[in-house]
């Protein structure tokens, strides 16, 4: 059995978690023996009986590839990385909305529909919280019995980078970090550089500046503040970025929502205090091992960082997300669906 790898053109110019778990599942599955193809459009593609088509990302990126997969009659596994602030119910009134208005005429398409079009073809779906998971059974009306929550991961690395790196480059240590694009609302930045400008403390964040009206206005933000620093965004594999965890004292993602964040994930397992968001599945993996606040909330944010900058350093994070987040882990649980699906 062949896994081919599938997913939005634009991933290798956004980076971002979505990369991350597609390269990271792949590095340990082949790992533990399954053979992994990341499907190129400009290559002839040859499927072997037997095959799997797994698909990262079920929206207008990867629609078509998706419905062309359903043709050849290849099993699909849907990793659908979607998440909305909106409940089930709103979902499937938007879903039906939508279609109706195909059937009046063609060419109209909404992000649901496409969504629910890519899950309902997939012998699997895999969703990365719990949340998420409702939302695919009872939004998008994918059965239980396809569905299989697959939490993403961390690399290991993460719990043993060096501080002393990123401190002798930058002078600064026990700082609060944000690691993330800086342009996309849903980050959320711009909220967490009014909190940071508030608190007489270190910040750093570590990021891509998308250029536009919201990129633009955190950077002006940024700029009030001596003691906040912007950084150019690292690679996933940087060992400067492995640093600057270990470095930090708290990290600060306060974003509208996460699934859950693979960046906290690294920190917690450099063993930053984390202070996230509780929208998108948070809990499900750090528990009560975070504070959460509210990200429209500029005040929520400050509580929550200065709450955390007060509180001791522990072990129990770092602890938790080793048990249970690591990419190996994350791969055998992919790799027993697999067999799922090959056994249909």
């Amino acid at each position: 059995m062949t896994v081919h790898m599938i997913t939005y053109h634009a991933v290798s110019i956004l980076h971002g978690g979505p990369r991350t778990q597609i390269t990271e599942t792949a590095r340990h599955l082949e790992a533990r023996g399954t053979q992994v193809r990341f499907f190129d459009p400009w290559t002839p593609f040859h499927p072997a009986p037997g095959d799997i088509a797994h698909i990262f990302a079920a929206n207008i990126g990867t629609y078509h590839i998706a419905r062309e997969i359903r043709v050849l009659g290849i099993p699909m596994v849907v990793s659908p990385i979607t998440y909305s602030t909106h409940g089930s119910g709103f979902i499937r009134r938007a879903l039906a909305a939508s279609r109706l208005m195909q059937k009046a005429g063609p060419g109209i398409w909404s992000d649901y529909a496409l969504c629910a079009d890519i899950c309902s073809w997939a012998a699997r779906v895999l969703p990365n919280t719990e949340a998420e998971g409702e939302l695919i059974r009872n939004g998008y009306g994918i059965p239980a019995e396809r569905v299989r929550v697959v939490p993403n991961g961390v690399d290991e690395r993460f719990g043993s980078g060096d501080p002393d790196l990123f401190v002798k480059e930058y002078g600064v240590k026990g700082f609060i970090l944000n690691v993330g694009h800086i342009g996309h609302r849903r980050k959320n930045v711009l909220q967490l550089i009014r909190a940071l400008g508030a608190i007489d403390h270190p910040a750093v964040i570590i990021g891509r500046v998308i250029p536009g009206p919201y990129g633009d206005a955190c950077v002006r933000e940024a700029a009030k503040y001596k003691h906040i620093r912007i950084i150019p965004g690292l690679g996933n594999d940087s060992a400067m970025l492995a640093s600057a965890y270990a470095a930090c004292d708290v990290f600060a993602l306060p974003s509208l929502f996460e699934t859950p964040g693979i960046a906290a994930l690294e920190a917690g397992l450099a063993g930053a205090k984390i202070v996230i968001t509780p929208h998108g599945g948070t809990k499900d993996y750090f528990g009560a091992l975070a504070r959460y606040v509210e990200p429209e909330n500029v005040g929520s944010i400050r509580r929550g960082i200065e709450g955390a900058l007060t509180s001791a350093k522990d072990t129990k994070l770092k602890e938790h997300i080793a048990g249970r987040f690591l990419w190996k882990h994350v791969a055998a649980r992919t790799s027993e669906i697999y067999n799922e699906v090959e056994q249909r």
